[in-house]
């Protein structure tokens, strides 16, 4: 399988100069523990995973022993199956000024919730979610993205005209490294697969969910309903268990690296705004597997086509934002009154309202809501409508039109 170069690798090696630990957190087979040992090539760093069970048994009984067989540098993966380790690496970081001792991978589940906190500022938490757009293409743009027409221009020039069939594709193939090279019969058999042996047995495992059909009943809900507003009894209803039940089986999925939650925007100038996040899937193409969508035309051409490019759009601009050495904020705004803006990126305290239109031409009055923003108060900046243009142009109400797949 080719490997993909990640845009989080770079981070991942400031970070491990600075800091005597690193943890990298996302999805099973997003990449993570790859990454890694990529990145430790040449150097004496031991891998070691907790997925092996006589090892996880050595760590979990004997952290301190295990430790000295392995001493660091040592990368150790799914650190969530063998949290008693994480008591004896915060002794060993605490006895040395070194950095880089540690590379861990897993999920910040209840079995390791607080727990590294025993590392306190030691530790550097970093997440991986599966390729973006550009690192399918491996297109490295030199400058961070920016909302202005010229430098959307410039950025324009490292990627492919955008197309409608290449867009689908990669929705519904989705951005797990091992499917970029698969036929697309063999996709359900992946999914298939990936929901069994990592989503059902981490939930089983981890986080001590029995009913796993239905869980699985609840996955194929958040499926259907990804991009609303969360509503926990309808998706309790679907499931057949309890609202407050589809709460913490959410959360879960958020822990497992499988959805995320959008949080509303929030002001103290503007009274009543919404206060109920939206789910999105982190990877379009299980949402397409559990949702049964059998193939790219069906899905592009189906009535759900315009919901997949909007989860499509966000993942990208989360996946941005995430590996940005500048933060960013990203939320989405609702009234009282069902007035929205899709999104809003929050940088360095400005305010850019961003749309997402499934079309090539969007409309004049496609950013007519951005004005809601100046209600809120603060600086509001550039703002955006990411559709399937292939050009960039300038919009009323200060925003710009601008090609989803330069994200």
């Amino acid at each position: 399988m080719a490997y993909f170069r990640r845009d989080l690798e770079d981070t991942v090696l400031q970070a491990s100069s600075s800091y005597k630990a690193v943890m990298v957190t996302g999805a099973r087979r997003t990449g993570r523990t790859t990454m890694l040992k990529r990145l430790a090539q040449g150097g004496d760093r031991a891998v070691v995973t907790m997925d092996d069970l006589v090892l996880r048994n050595l760590a979990r009984s004997e952290p301190r022993l295990f430790l000295q067989i392995y001493r660091p540098p040592v990368l150790i993966s799914e650190i969530q199956k063998a949290p008693e380790l994480l008591e004896a690496i915060a002794e060993v970081c605490a006895a040395t000024e070194d950095k880089g001792l540690f590379w861990l991978t897993g999920n910040l589940g209840r079995k390791i919730a607080g727990k590294t906190d025993l590392l306190g500022r030691d530790l550097k938490v970093l997440n991986l979610y599966t390729l973006s757009d550009r690192e399918k293409l491996g297109v490295q743009p030199e400058k961070e993205l920016s909302l202005e027409p010229e430098d959307l221009r410039e950025r324009k020039k490292l990627f492919p005209r955008n197309e409608i069939t290449a867009a689908f594709d990669g929705i519904w193939r989705g951005g797990y490294p091992e499917v970029q090279e698969m036929e697309p019969e063999e996709l359900a058999a992946f999914f298939s697969n990936y929901v069994e042996t990592c989503v059902l047995r981490d939930a089983v495992d981890d986080y001590g969910i029995s009913d796993t059909d239905g869980f699985r009943r609840f996955l194929r809900a958040c499926a259907a309903s990804a991009g609303e507003l969360v509503n926990y009894n309808d998706l309790g209803a679907a499931s057949g268990v309890s609202g407050v039940t589809a709460k913490d089986w959410t959360r879960v999925l958020c822990s497992l690296g499988i959805t995320f939650l959008l949080e509303p925007f929030v002001s103290e100038k503007v009274k009543r705004l919404g206060r109920t996040p939206k789910l999105y899937f982190c990877d379009t193409g299980l949402r397409a597997y559990l949702s049964r969508w059998s193939g790219r035309e069906v899905l592009m051409n189906g009535a759900a086509a315009s919901g997949y490019f909007e989860n499509h759009v966000v993942g990208e601009l989360v996946r941005n934002f995430a590996y940005e050495e500048q933060e960013t904020g990203l939320s989405f705004y609702r009234d009282w009154k069902k007035r929205e803006i899709g999104l809003i990126a929050e940088r360095n305290g400005v305010l850019h309202p961003i749309e997402v239109r499934m079309t090539e031409r969007p409309g004049q009055r496609d950013g007519k809501a951005f004005s809601l923003l100046r209600e809120a108060g603060g600086e509001t900046g550039r703002g955006a409508v990411i559709c399937l243009t292939s050009q960039v142009a300038e919009l009323p109400e200060n925003a710009v039109m601008m090609p989803s797949n330069v994200i």
